[in-house]
């Protein structure tokens, strides 16, 4: 069986509107066979209490009981239905005067004084046999003017009443019925018409592909409710398209990566192979295949560790580190490389983050090779950490040519290198500024960086505060 929220939309609306009109129909209906129904019976309770009435004031001008008993088919003939009871009685005794058709029993009442006005609140109500509802009165009436007392008992059988409901109540289910299949039917076609938009979108994004991915929905045919559905799916089809157009870039980089060292392993092979050569010269071409193979490996072990950030995530075991020690490290690291190059390494720092030392140790690493690469010689490369408001900053400066702003924007893309000099052998294959700002990003830090235009490029790393907040709470708990 087909679950229920699987099934088509236009059949469940429709289905559901139908449920809602039966639902309307129907206590619309109840109401008023209610109010039919009381209507009735109110209407029957003042006919009842007029008749009685009436025969009250009929008797009062009457000269004696004789006259009563002598022509007993006046009153049947005046009570208007045939099965209606009348019935006149001395106070205490049985009637002399007894209409009554199927024979029913009068329920034990006090019937209304002589100085008393007859109203509804005298009625009291009960069945016959048959389950049909009876109105039943009594009242004292004076006959003639010699004072006798007689008892009036008149009741109301609602027979015709009953039947006028009960087709009345027939009448409200049918024209329920009917009013869910209607609403069934109908509700149905304006859905089908109503998704046509909906449709139009789900045939326009089904040629959305691979080799068309420019394909848009258009937002401004869409109703307003599909608006903000079609500026999602125009939104996540532009992510789509970044993300592919930089998948090829990538691609077509890592192979031009590759391409170099596996063209110079084969070259060197093939060269190697034409002839026999001495053990010294094999030593020398397999010392060369190395050094390519290793650029090879650093290539892949990248790529990897950029995928583990980018999909699995990185499990991040941190640790407090004191900057300005981890700095002076860093610096001691590649004091010998700057002086070649006639660069001075100055570190500046205070103060304490939280990291993992390993990544840590790469990230700023990355920045310092980058700096010493392109620094101007003679230049300064400064590191730099201090504590700020949002958290902990540290900030790799050196002093080189100006780099534009569309190049600054593209500096952390993966392969991308902005000038030729870039095509020089690296440690990070054009993937260091790229594994600077993963690490950063399994910190839930960020990594950005500036250019004056006198060629004084900054590097920053933000990382969150979360050393800072961890002591505060320890010397609130202390």
């Amino acid at each position: 069986m087909t679950p229920w929220r699987t099934r088509s939309l236009t059949a469940r609306v429709a289905l559901l509107f139908a449920l809602v009109a039966c639902a309307i129909v129907t206590s619309l209906g109840m109401y008023l066979y209610s109010s039919t129904r009381q209507a009735l019976e109110t209407r029957a309770d003042y006919s009842l209490v007029g008749k009685v009435e009436h025969f009250r004031r009929l008797l009062h001008d009457l000269y004696n009981v004789k006259q009563m008993e002598d022509r007993p088919a006046l009153f049947e003939i005046m009570l208007g239905s045939e099965q209606d009871v009348l019935m006149f009685s001395y106070p205490g005794q049985a009637p002399f005067v007894r209409v009554n058709p199927d024979n029913m029993t009068p329920p034990a009442m006090k019937p209304v004084g002589l100085d008393q006005p007859l109203t509804l609140a005298a009625l009291q109500a009960g069945e016959r046999a048959d389950g049909v509802r009876v109105r039943w009165v009594s009242a004292e009436a004076e006959v003639g003017s010699d004072g006798t007392k007689v008892v009036i008992v008149g009741a109301h059988v609602m027979t015709q009443e009953s039947h006028i409901l009960s087709a009345y109540y027939w009448q409200v289910i049918g024209a329920a019925a009917v009013s869910v299949l209607l609403a069934a039917l109908l509700g149905f076609l304006v859905l089908k018409r109503g998704f046509r938009p909906l449709n139009a979108m789900a045939e326009r994004a089904a040629e959305v592909s691979p080799t068309n991915i420019s394909i848009r929905l258009r937002e401004e045919d869409a109703p307003q409710e599909l608006r903000l559905l079609a500026a999602s799916f125009n939104a996540m089809l532009d992510r789509l398209s970044d993300g592919y157009e930089h998948l090829s870039q990538f691609s077509a980089d890592l192979a031009h990566e590759i391409r170099t060292p596996i063209g110079a392993l084969m070259g060197q092979t093939q060269v190697t192979l034409n002839k026999v050569r001495n053990a010294g010269e094999y030593q020398q071409v397999l010392e060369s295949n190395l050094e390519e193979l290793q650029r090879l490996s650093r290539i892949v072990e990248n790529i990897l560790f950029l995928a583990h950030a980018d999909h699995a995530g990185l499990a991040v075991e941190k640790a407090p580190l004191a900057l300005a020690e981890e700095l002076h490290k860093i610096a001691e690291y590649f004091e010998g490389v700057a002086e070649e190059r006639d660069i001075r390494l100055v570190v500046d720092a205070s103060g304490e983050l939280e990291a993992s030392p390993v990544m840590w140790r790469r990230a700023v690493s990355n920045l310092v090779v980058n700096a010493v690469r392109y620094a101007l010689p003679g230049s300064t490369i400064r590191l730099s950490g201090k504590p700020q408001a949002q958290g902990i900053c540290v900030e790799v400066e050196n002093r080189g040519d100006p780099i534009p702003q569309e190049q600054l924007d593209r500096l952390f893309d993966r392969f991308y290198r902005g000038d030729k000099s870039r095509s020089e052998f690296t440690e990070s294959n054009g993937l260091g500024l790229a594994i600077v700002r993963a690490i950063m990003q399994v910190h839930g830090g960020s990594a950005e960086v500036a250019c004056t235009a006198a060629g004084e490029i900054r590097f920053s790393l933000y990382f969150p505060q979360q050393l800072q907040e961890r002591v505060q709470e320890q010397k609130a708990r202390a």
